[in-house]
């Protein structure tokens, strides 16, 4: 099998490493600014900030739940240099570390607060949400087939309202997004020849992101594309903005909420679809992992292998589906994602090196603006892959 050498996160003037020496001090200031942690907790996280940021790996404290688990998955990485660990497994356990310092886990006063909370309620409550929302109220003037179009779009640019990208976002993400890689015909066309087919669909951030993802789903259901819809979040907070089931439940209210009739009406239809089965809010630990989807469990596998079409959002997920590697950005989509036990589409804002699928000419004109497209945010991907085999 065609490889390519692992992203790690301390390689000098690398994108990862700026994500810890940049972004995360950044993060670490703004969550201990905006709730009221104790002397405990606070010398928790900066002791985590300095550990990641100069230190070598320890693992969970042998009091954690899933001590035993993060002591297989991180076999033989623990006591090595954070700069010299695969980039996804140490930012995902970075975020695990940041729960276990602030008290999420542990019994007492902090047990099951939300540190990013604060983020997501703020940005939920926006005025820029109060705009998009009342926006929806154009859809029912649209063809079916021009909303489809539509609603795809605001899912995948959505993904630029992730928080975690903003605390250190480049200039560049200011300018008009562009689509540099585009199977939605594709994508429609795999949906068109499913009988009843059933959807899932792999959230990625809380707020902004998730009410156009929720607005896609009820199309789907609405206009009959899919029989039923899977919406899979994490199963606690990560990586800032993820949503959990807490922030679906968030979202469905601001759009029952408001403004606008048309967003009261598509809240009230993916209320009654949770209630009546045919949309399904569903979690599993793997969904926080630090490992790539080739390595998840049997249950999940089968449970994704009845899909018709699983949608993945965002750039974490396209990570986890097609390796955190260096890939040469012309390598074939369908080849790195093959392994995956259903189609699968992935909806993604370039904010990592990670990019397959694109035209070699995409690339050399990328190449030759000099400006870092592959993490800037600007550019994005609609690519899927159909197994060969079902």
């Amino acid at each position: 099998m065609t490889t390519a050498p692992v992203i790690l996160s301390g390689t000098p003037g690398s994108f990862a490493r700026g994500v810890f020496h940049e972004r995360h001090p950044k993060l670490v200031r703004q969550v201990l600014d905006a709730l009221p942690y104790g002397p405990g907790e606070r010398a928790s996280v900066e002791e985590l900030l300095a550990e990641s940021t100069g230190g070598v790996m320890r693992p969970l404290d042998a009091g954690a739940h899933d001590h035993r688990q993060w002591l297989e998955w991180g076999e033989g990485l623990y006591g090595r240099p954070w700069g010299e660990v695969p980039f996804l497994w140490a930012e995902s356990y970075f975020y695990r570390r940041l729960l276990e310092a602030t008290g999420y886990f542990r019994p007492g006063t902090w047990r099951g607060v939300d540190p990013f909370a604060p983020f997501k309620d703020a940005e939920l409550a926006g005025p820029a949400v109060d705009a998009e929302l009342a926006a929806l109220d154009e859809l029912p003037g649209l063809s079916a087939g021009k909303r489809g179009e539509v609603l795809l779009a605001s899912a995948l640019w959505g993904n630029r309202a992730d928080l975690g990208f903003r605390i250190t976002a480049s200039a560049g993400e200011g300018r008009p997004p562009a689509l540099i890689a585009d199977d939605s015909p594709l994508l429609w066309s795999v949906l068109a020849a499913a009988r009843e087919p059933r959807v899932c669909v792999v959230a990625d951030n809380a707020g902004r992101e998730l009410l156009p993802d929720l607005v896609l789903i009820d199309h789907l259901l609405t206009d009959g594309i899919a029989a039923e819809a899977v919406l899979y979040v994490k199963p606690y907070p990560y990586f800032v903005s993820d949503a959990t089931t807490s922030d679906v439940l968030a979202a469905l209210h601001r759009l029952r909420s408001g403004p606008g009739r048309e967003a009261a009406r598509i809240g009230g239809r993916l209320w009654r679809a949770m209630n009546g089965g045919t949309l399904t809010v569903r979690t599993h630990p793997f969904f926080c992992a630090p490992l790539p989807f080739h390595d998840m469990p049997a249950d999940l596998r089968n449970e994704l292998s009845e899909a018709a079409l699983t949608v993945t959002k965002g750039d974490l997920n396209y990570r986890r589906l097609v390796g955190d590697r260096l890939w040469d950005a012309t390598s074939p989509f369908a080849e790195r994602a093959g392994h995956f036990p259903s189609p699968v589409a992935a909806l993604r804002t370039l904010k990592s090196d990670v990019v397959v699928g694109l035209d070699a000419a995409v690339v050399a004109e990328l190449d030759a603006t000099g400006e870092p497209w592959r993490t800037s945010g600007t550019y994005g991907v609609v690519q899927v892959g159909v197994p060969v085999t079902r």
